[in-house]
């Protein structure tokens, strides 16, 4: 049964206003104007969030003068840490020298960004937009019209972005697990024309394509769940849903918004030697900026275009191609692309010690955690960090289902109890901690790992209790 932290999260919530009153007070006037005083769930957490003056690395510094580390990197979008000078130089020489905004033409970057991201990911096309849910949205318009079906399947605690075909079955419900609409406002139908599957299971996935294979457009998956829990795919499980997804005629859809140039300096996919017939990138190609990609095969990207009848309307929205968000696109993929062995051994080492760290420093006050992030038959290393608490020390954590069922951890102390008590330490966190990046030190996990033990010591006691 799951504990009651009530108690604990209202000592908390009065201990962090104390601790960040000029946050605080922002936040009551930005209630005022804006929904839940700001933009984004993931960013308004309760009480308040803190109010951020300027960001630099590893580090961002709030209102109230704080230096807090960061684990969040915009979104696990900032692979060199916050407004890397790599990127931030380029964008202020283009400024000073007349370019950068909004144009609303065509140009030679558009054609440069597109080549290295093809280049980098193996796709014949791509066409840009300017967010993940735009870009998961595309993709699965362009899959149902090529292939004349309606059926989209999903994975069950798998975020593809606010857009209709992803609100189902994103967040853990008692009782229904997640097996139902995550907004209001959809239409009736989208609940039967989304298909659950559970990440990792092949048996359930062969048995659900023998069933609705002839029926099913698209399969959209990522090959690292993220908000589900941190967990990459089983080499098994992608390739299957590869063969399937062939054999039945349905396309597959890699969101590789997270996971795409996070492990290697292209798509994740690859790593699986598995090639989807479309694929969205975001988030770190984007190097800071709002600009993301649908990519994959001419002959369905080019539903969008004369070649196909311009039948799906793909247009990506007026500030798609931005100048200087394909400019910083551009920098970071080369970037990386050029020094691809060094970046990707350096963040398997951060994001090995810092597993070790914050499940050493839980240990050490006598709390069973367990970390996902990384996989020792595919990620040699990795630099995604998620801290779960199980119940028993053999509890898998294969898919959402593990980790968000009260019964087999507890996702209230990992979600919302350690961020929030992580806060107060000046160390930001988000899905259980979040991700590394270039310009974290060894020394900022030393750090993490002494702001582990305090929150340890805090919670302590409220593990004892009685359970609700």
């Amino acid at each position: 049964m799951p504990r009651d932290y009530g108690r604990l999260m209202a000592e908390l919530a009065e201990s962090y206003r104390q601790h960040s009153p000029k946050s605080a007070q922002l936040n009551e006037r930005a209630r005022q104007v804006l929904v839940d005083g700001g933009n984004h769930a993931l960013r308004l957490i309760d009480p308040f969030p803190p109010r951020v003056v300027r960001a630099s690395g590893a580090y961002i510094w709030d209102e109230d003068g704080h230096a807090i580390l960061d684990f969040w990197q915009g979104h696990f979008g900032n692979i060199l840490g916050h407004n890397p000078p790599e990127i931030g130089a380029l964008l202020a020489e283009a400024f000073a020298g007349g370019s950068g905004l909004q144009t609303g033409f065509t140009d030679r970057l558009q054609i440069e960004t597109a080549e290295i991201l093809c280049r980098q990911t193996g796709a014949e096309r791509a066409r840009f937009t300017t967010s993940g849910s735009l870009a998961t949205m595309y993709a699965i318009l362009l899959a149902r019209a090529f292939t004349g079906r309606n059926l989209v399947m999903k994975v069950s605690g798998g975020w593809h972005g606010a857009q209709p075909w992803g609100l189902k079955g994103v967040s853990y419900e008692p009782g229904q697990g997640f097996n139902h609409l995550d907004s209001q406002g959809l239409p009736p139908a989208f609940a039967d024309e989304l298909l659950l599957t559970r990440y990792n299971d092949t048996q359930m996935l062969t048995d659900q394509f023998r069933q609705f294979g002839d029926r099913l457009a698209c399969f959209i998956v990522e090959p690292f769940i993220g908000s589900g829990g941190s967990i990459p795919a089983k080499r098994e499980y992608l390739r299957a849903a590869r063969q399937l997804t062939a054999r039945y005629g349905t396309v597959l859809i890699l969101d590789e918004v997270i996971s795409g140039f996070r492990f290697r300096a292209g798509d994740m996919g690859a790593l699986y030697g598995v090639v989807p017939d479309l694929a969205t990138f975001g988030k770190i190609m984007g190097g800071g900026m709002p600009v993301t990609a649908v990519a994959g095969r001419a002959d369905i990207l080019n539903l969008s275009g004369r070649a196909g009848g311009s039948k799906v309307k793909f247009s990506g929205g007026t500030y798609s191609g931005h100048p200087a968000s394909l400019l910083a696109a551009k920098a970071m993929m080369t970037y990386l692309a050029e020094h691809e062995q060094e970046v990707y051994t350096q963040l398997g080492e951060l994001g090995a010690k810092a597993r070790l760290a914050s499940e050493g420093a839980f240990a050490a006050e006598g709390i069973y955690s367990r970390c996902t992030g990384h996989s020792d038959e595919l990620l040699l290393g990795s630099s995604m960090v998620h801290l779960h608490f199980p119940y028993r020390p053999d509890q898998p954590l294969d898919c959402p289902e593990d980790v968000f069922d009260p019964a087999r951890c507890d996702p209230t102390l990992s979600e919302h109890v350690l961020r929030l008590a992580l806060l107060q330490e000046d160390v930001h966190t988000v899905h259980g901690l979040g991700s590394l990046s270039c310009a974290h030190t060894e020394a900022d996990l030393t750090r993490l790992a002494e702001a582990c033990r305090c929150v340890a010591r805090r919670i302590k006691p409220y593990l004892a209790l009685p359970s609700v």
